[in-house]
């Protein structure tokens, strides 16, 4: 098995070359190897049995040069926190160069041993929190070279209504086929949320999937490895005998795989729906169906692949009653902003203009920019141009709120509202007032001295006039 190199990427796409043809020299290929006459397929293989056929020998794409040379490239691009370990992406390139030649033999005959994974809590827009596995960079990188080679094996077979952490997809696809189900009459909507799914994943049933469809077991055995690494949290190593915590490159790929078996039997009985990840939304015409529905996919989910609904966030409720990715369909098809996402955007810049964080107004600006750009080009689809009129409203009040309290005391406060145009028995009245921070940005005076042309000189953006311009653009690009 030859292995080409390519040319001109930089000092480390050369750096598997060497040790990979000594391991392939000495036919590492361990329990999963097999000769070449062992990979001929019968005519009568159902489908599994020929793509499980012709993937005996997946371990060797996988330890291939160039592509451990594109997941070292995609892992150091990504940067991310340590893992157990505690080495940094600085510091992987000196361990290959190191350890390559071993790397690959333990990735050949099957060998290779994950590391513990770091646990991390992190907030939930919705309240609580969500628990993340940090696997150490080494194990990133394995991981990365896996996912490389079994997305284009596993993904094509996929369904076309499943929308989340795929090549090609997007968010923006899953809710303009949503909107055409509303828009033909679909107006119910089965919105089924599972409990803790990163978390609640069985091991069993999963790896019974990917053995379906991959037939090398050196591959199958690391994969185990990765799903039952430990978790270590507070100190304390933890085993795990389910779930596929979120953090590492292939826990999404494997997430699709578990439930691509719901989107078959969702295909099968012929329903409307859209999933991304573990949020699946199905449409039905009646509340009656869609209690149906729903009863029997709860059997499903919890009988067949093990997982637990959550029956407390799910529903059968029209569409304009519920939120999907952060939107909510309207009659019609059209889509709004669902409420949270306000509440979470609102939280958020509360965040960055609280008037204690001691930064100067300029930097503060900054950084609601930089939120606000990428959220109202995420929500740039839906009708909201009065809610981003009145949050552009309630920004303005909170950055002259900011800037009043930046004064500090009277005198400062006077002379700013004096030099932007401000009578000076004006500016004395506000400055002198005993009224609250918020209450002084709410006043005249303050909205006459930060005017709306004092804030485009300072460099805000309006959300609203952001999300015009997005619109516009997209009719012209539709035209």
């Amino acid at each position: 098995m030859g292995v080409k190199r390519r040319q001109g990427s930089g000092d480390q796409l050369d750096l598997f070359d060497q040790a990979l043809q000594a391991s392939l020299r000495l036919g590492a290929t361990g329990e999963g190897g097999t000769g070449p006459g062992a990979c001929a397929v019968s005519q009568t293989f159902t489908a599994f049995e020929q793509q499980r056929a012709l993937t005996r020998m997946v371990m060797e794409e996988v330890a291939g040069s160039a592509n451990l040379n594109q997941a070292y490239k995609r892992v150091t691009a990504n940067q991310g926190a340590a893992g157990v370990d505690a080495m940094s992406i600085a510091e992987l390139l000196p361990w290959l160069r190191e350890n390559r030649e071993g790397l690959i033999v333990s990735l050949l005959d099957g060998s290779y041993q994950p590391k513990t994974v770091r646990g991390v809590e992190i907030p939930k827009p919705g309240g609580g929190t969500r628990q993340l596995g940090i696997p150490t960079v080494v194990d990133r990188l394995v991981q990365q070279a896996i996912l490389q080679v079994l997305e284009p094996i596993l993904d094509p077979a996929f369904s076309p209504s499943s929308f989340g952490f795929r090549p090609g997809k997007s968010a923006h696809q899953a809710l303009a086929q949503a909107q055409t189900y509303v828009a033909d009459g679909r107006e119910i909507v089965v919105d089924i949320d599972l409990e803790k799914f990163f978390d609640r994943v069985n091991h069993d049933v999963l790896m019974a999937r990917l053995a379906r469809r991959i037939g090398d077991k050196r591959l199958l055995r690391i994969v185990r490895r990765f799903l039952e690494a430990g978790m270590m949290h507070g100190g304390v190593c933890i085993e795990r005998y389910e779930g596929t915590p979120q953090g590492g490159p292939l826990s999404p790929l494997l997430a699709n795989l578990l439930l691509d078996d719901l989107d078959k039997e969702l295909e099968r009985r012929g329903h409307r729906f859209c999933r991304y990840a573990d949020d699946c939304n199905i449409y039905v015409r009646s509340q009656a169906a869609g209690e149906r529905v729903m009863a029997s996919i709860v059997a499903f989910l919890e009988g067949k692949l093990r997982l637990k609904v959550n029956q407390a966030k799910s529903a059968v409720a029209p569409v304009l009653e519920r939120s999907f990715l952060g939107y909510r369909l309207l009659p019609g098809g059209r889509l709004g902003l669902a409420p949270k996402s306000l509440d979470r955007a609102k939280d958020r810049l509360r965040g960055i203009t609280r008037r204690n964080r001691g930064i100067a107004l300029e930097r503060m600006i900054a950084q609601v920019n930089s939120f606000t750009t990428g959220w109202v080009t995420y929500f740039r689809h839906a009708a909201c141009t009065s809610t981003l009129r009145d949050l552009d409203e309630w920004l303005r009040r909170k950055l002259r709120c900011v800037r009043l309290k930046q004064c500090k005391r009277a005198k400062p406060i006077a002379d700013f509202l004096i030099k932007l145009g401000v009578p000076a028995w004006r500016a004395w009245r506000l400055a002198g007032s005993g009224k609250g921070w918020w209450r002084r940005a709410g006043s005249p005076p303050a909205h006459e001295a930060m005017s709306l042309q004092w804030f485009a000189a300072v460099g805000l953006r309006s959300l609203q006039a952001h999300h015009t311009a997005l619109q516009a653009a997209g009719n012209r690009r539709v035209r």
